[in-house]
């Protein structure tokens, strides 16, 4: 499910799990962690780039499916599966040789965890990115509380809220890319890279083309003023006072995820903004994947939007006001040093 090898001087790791658009498993992220280990102190390693390989990608995000049947248990296997993709992303954030993910397509959930950590990112026509965790009962995770909280204005409480989806053009706009090729330039853009990693970013450069005009930008206003606050009713009033179809849209939207994951999102972003370290933000964001494994809205959420798609799922709590400030800060305290999660 990934291959990796060396090309020229270039770490290649490709994601290969085209039937489920590449989405992550614990067995991958032990894979991807292991080149990097092999390739950290290799001098003909000069560079790593990841892409997928056969089929649609980037990647969809993780195991949900896994994480769902673990969460109906004892958690287990969820946890050790996060804090296996919390190192990889972690180590991506921190590695020392330049790194280059090539988004073509669908980048999502763990694909964002992928790739966001990454020094160049280019996106392409095919680009759409999103975090939609809200919608089954998780929450934005793998950095999602460091990157989002980075976003320009309240454009990630939008996204993290709302899930919704950016194209290749907005990615650029927002600096989740760092560069727009047409998506058939991207094999002549892989090929001279592994020639020449040193010239990665003349290379992509060169090759880069003016985006589209970014639609999120033209909203620019509405989502600043509308996801202003940090408390989920407070942004639902707003939603409910404004007389425009985007804030309903919106508001529908909202009113379809679970109450606990937004109010998690909401908290997660707020402490990323000034979280001190990368190192630090997984470190709590695996303190919060722990508990909310423990709690059934990932299974129904699960349930309601890929194995039955009735997409009508039944939350527990069920109304923003029944998730009170004593369960998310319960959700967000410290794990015990023997439990919380480690980079090594």
């Amino acid at each position: 499910m990934i291959l990796t090898h060396v090309e020229e001087r270039v770490g290649r790791i490709r994601l290969n799990r085209p039937k489920a658009l590449h989405a992550l498993t614990h067995a991958m992220c032990d894979a991807v962690l292991t080149a990097l280990e092999d390739w950290r102190d290799d001098p003909a390693v000069e560079a790593v780039l990841i892409d997928h390989a056969e089929g649609r990608g980037f990647c969809a995000g993780g195991d949900i499916r896994m994480i769902a049947d673990s969460s109906a248990g004892d958690g287990a296997a969820a946890r050790a599966f996060f804090a296996a993709e919390y190192r990889m992303n972690h180590r991506l954030f921190t590695y020392a040789k330049p790194t280059i993910a090539v988004m073509d397509g669908v980048v999502m959930g763990g694909g964002v965890g992928l790739s966001q950590p990454c020094d160049f990112r280019v996106a392409t026509e095919n680009s759409r990115f999103a975090m939609p965790e809200t919608a089954i009962g998780l929450f934005p995770d793998v950095g999602g509380g460091w990157y989002l909280s980075r976003l320009p204005g309240r454009i990630g409480q939008y996204l993290a809220l709302t899930g919704a989806r950016l194209d290749g053009a907005e990615m650029i706009a927002l600096g989740l890319a760092t560069h727009y090729l047409p998506s058939d330039r991207v094999e002549e853009a892989k090929r001279w890279i592994t020639g020449d990693p040193q010239a990665t970013a003349t290379i992509l450069s060169d090759l880069s083309i003016t985006p589209p005009d970014a639609a999120i930008l033209s909203r620019r206003e509405a989502i600043d003023r509308l996801f202003a606050s940090d408390v989920l009713e407070e942004i639902l009033s707003a939603l409910e006072a404004d007389d425009d179809d985007w804030a309903r849209e919106q508001l529908t939207t909202l009113r379809q995820r679970a109450p606990l994951s937004c109010k998690v999102s909401l908290k997660l972003l707020l402490d990323g903004a000034t979280m001190p370290t990368f190192e630090d933000e997984m470190r709590q964001e695996y303190a919060v994947a722990t508990r909310i494994v423990q709690r059934p809205d990932i299974v129904e959420g699960v349930r309601a939007v890929i194995v039955d798609k009735d997409h009508a799922p039944r939350w527990n709590p069920a109304t923003p006001d029944a998730v009170s400030d004593h369960m998310i800060d319960r959700i967000f305290a410290p794990l015990d040093a023997a439990d919380e999660w480690h980079p090594e």
